[in-house]
C-alpha cells in the first residue's frame, strides 16, 4: 500500500487547482483518501459560505485517489461522473473530504464520499457525493 500512497501523494502534489485551493492531502489507506480545506474569503459565494465549486471539487478530488488507491497496475484515474447533494451551508473553520470506494472493477469504481465542515470540534455534513471514476492508461 506504500506505492499507492506515493502514487496519490504524486498526483495530488502536481494538481494546480488544490493548491489554488488551499487543500491538504490528509489521510490515504486503501480504498480511502481525506482531504482539508481550510476556510478562505477567497473560497466564499456571496452569502460567506464556502462556494459550491470549492466543495465539490475537493470531494471529486478525494473520490478519485480513494479510486487510485485500487487502479490496476498501469492505470490512472480520470471523473468520468458524479452527483452530488448539498445539505446545508458550507460554514466552518475547516472541511474535510472524505472519499471511499464502494466497488472498484478493472474499468471502473464507484465511490461514495461526503464533506464535513468543523467549527472548533463539532461537526456537519454538509455534501454528499456518489463518484464514478474510470481507469485510464498511464501516461
Amino acid at each position: 500500500m506504500h506505492d499507492a500512497h506515493e502514487r496519490v501523494t504524486a498526483s495530488f502534489d502536481a494538481q494546480g487547482l488544490m493548491v489554488t485551493l488551499g487543500a491538504r492531502l490528509a489521510s490515504v489507506v486503501d480504498g480511502e483518501v481525506h482531504i482539508e480545506l481550510p476556510f478562505s474569503k477567497h473560497l466564499s459565494q456571496q452569502f460567506g459560505y464556502i462556494h459550491a465549486g470549492a466543495i465539490t471539487s475537493v470531494v471529486d478530488s478525494a473520490c478519485g485517489y480513494a479510486a487510485l488507491t485500487r487502479a490496476p497496475q498501469g492505470r490512472e484515474v480520470v471523473t468520468a461522473e458524479f452527483k452530488i447533494n448539498f445539505l446545508r451551508p458550507a460554514l466552518g473553520d475547516r472541511f474535510l473530504a472524505i472519499g471511499k470506494v464502494q466497488n472498484a472493477g478493472k474499468q471502473l469504481a464507484v465511490c461514495t464520499g461526503e464533506v464535513l465542515a468543523y467549527s472548533g470540534q463539532n461537526s456537519k455534513v454538509v455534501a454528499l457525493m456518489q463518484a464514478t471514476i474510470a481507469y485510464v492508461p498511464a501516461g
